[in-house]
């Protein structure tokens, strides 16, 4: 392709050479740089692309698209943009033939719920006919494969790729999780979204290489409903009014309160067979009776999110009811039957705010013990370990204290970082470093009407210590201390 038709569109400057010339292919990664491609030099958290402007060429990069000045030879066409990272985002979409304007796009932004509303509106549409692809913090999917995920929203030249394979694999819409990092990063660049979803939001993500401040994270994610048709939004919100701000979009809402468009009423809990879940009457710009499967409050702010979407699809009630009833999605309040007498699930609540939400949440089924089994990962903020112990230490009736991803540090000496936190509290804890064994503890001494969480690894099925990541499924574990058992007569 030509580079002037990359470029068109953009704000540009050429620096030396010709825009009149054939591209290979676009990158972004000096090591994969071959002969006749375009290296987009980007400003990242622990490299700039600038600095190997000579070492790509020396590979043959045909041009570069530059912020600054670079020293490379004459025979090396050089563009100056204002902003790397969004001309990379503009650059793929061309390089990819506009994938996007071939696609229905959901883009769903929010502090917390992304995940859980991806996975519920692809089950909605997939179980109405539709073929529908999915970018999001577990995984990237694209007909029958998966790709496990580096970043929530991946760079913008990869979202453009998946796109076009979604495409090429039939696929009728897509589903992605946005980010504030994707949209402060111009990573969904481009792309007018059929739909933007705003969730919810609270303080988190910053601190450095995040956002400055909160009201930097807000705006930053606000920028969804500047970059979409339709946006639906979290009525009950307390910061909504901020949230929509400068909206450009057509605006519907979903919540509790009169003033949502679409509302939830008749709220009651459903406890069954050692499962957990919620019903309640959806009203307002539909009326459908709904139960999942999924315990909580939060739960049901994320099916009203996916019907407020799918409605939009002209899903049949029936098909939403069905659908939501039997949506699972991996590690996020996922129940793993190992008892009729007691509930047993896998969640990635990993700070102390996820999981203050989840287990108060629990809390309201009354069960005879919440138990929570949970470790910290190494190499992050201590504080989250006290944090969380104090969370744990306040909320359940015991905590189990186990390893998460060590990374390059003691399993012990975080073991005691949220111990430090759990005595601030009147808990009841035991430590059991070894997460298999840990997990044996709580099923062997579960009670009847417990409640017992395994947070912190939800998705996850590896174990990182000393850099290398080992296998380490909750699921199998799970398995393997129930076959144990068999193979012991217990």
């Amino acid at each position: 392709m030509k580079l002037s038709t990359l470029l068109e569109g953009l704000q540009t400057e050429i620096l030396q050479g010709s825009p009149d010339i054939d591209i290979k292919e676009i990158i972004y990664d000096s090591r994969k740089v071959t002969p006749k491609t375009l290296f987009i030099c980007v400003r990242g958290a622990n490299a700039d692309g600038h600095s190997f402007a000579k070492e790509v060429a020396a590979k043959g990069a045909a041009a570069l698209i530059v912020e600054e000045p670079v020293d490379v030879p004459e025979n090396v066409t050089v563009i100056k943009v204002p902003d790397s990272r969004l001309a990379m985002a503009l650059t793929a979409a061309a390089w990819y033939g506009h994938p996007a304007e071939k696609l229905k796009t959901i883009g769903v932004t929010g502090t917390k719920g992304k995940t859980t509303t991806t996975y519920l509106v692809k089950s909605i549409l997939e179980n109405a006919g539709y073929k529908v692809g999915l970018i999001g913090t577990i995984e990237t999917i694209i007909g029958e494969k998966k790709i496990p995920s580096a970043n929530t929203t991946p760079e913008s030249y990869l979202i453009q790729k998946y796109f076009a394979e979604m495409v090429e694999e039939g696929c009728d819409c897509v589903v992605m999780e946005v980010s504030s990092q994707g949209l402060m990063l111009h990573r969904t660049a481009g792309i007018t979204f059929d739909f933007g979803i705003f969730t919810n939001i609270e303080p988190d993500h910053i601190g450095p290489n995040e956002h400055a401040s909160f009201e930097e994270y807000l705006e930053c994610k606000s920028r969804l409903l500047r970059q979409c048709r339709v946006g639906i939004v979290n009525r009950d919100d307390e910061h909504f009014d901020k949230i929509i701000k400068g909206h450009t979009c057509t605006l519907e809402t979903y919540g509790f309160g009169e003033k949502a468009d679409l509302r939830a009423t008749d709220i009651h809990l459903v406890t069954k067979g050692g499962s957990l879940g919620i019903a309640y009457k959806a009203t307002g710009l539909l009326d459908l009776n709904v139960e999942i499967d999924l315990p909580g409050k939060f739960s049901i702010y994320n099916s009203l999110t996916a019907i407020a979407i799918c409605r939009h699809f002209n899903v049949s009630a029936e098909n939403i009811v069905k659908a939501l009833k039997n949506a699972k999605v991996k590690g996020r309040i996922e129940m793993v039957h190992v008892s009729d007498e007691f509930t047993l699930m896998i969640d990635y609540a990993h700070n102390a705010m996820s999981l203050e939400s989840l287990l108060t949440t629990l809390r309201e089924y009354h069960p005879h013990r919440l138990v929570c089994l949970f470790g910290c990962g190494g190499n992050r903020s201590r504080d989250r370990r006290f944090e969380m112990g104090e969370v744990s230490g306040r909320l359940a009736d015991l905590t189990i204290i186990t390893s998460d991803n060590p990374r390059f540090e003691e399993p012990q000496a975080i073991i005691e970082d949220i111990k430090t936190g759990m005595k601030k509290t009147d808990g009841k804890y035991v430590e059991i470093p070894d997460r298999k064994e840990a997990i044996a503890y709580a099923i062997h001494h579960g009670q009847p009407g417990d409640i017992v969480v395994l947070a912190g690894k939800g998705h996850e099925d590896y174990q990182e210590i000393k850099g290398k990541k080992y296998p380490m499924d909750e699921r199998v574990l799970i398995q393997e201390i129930l076959d144990e058992d068999s193979a012991r007569g217990e």
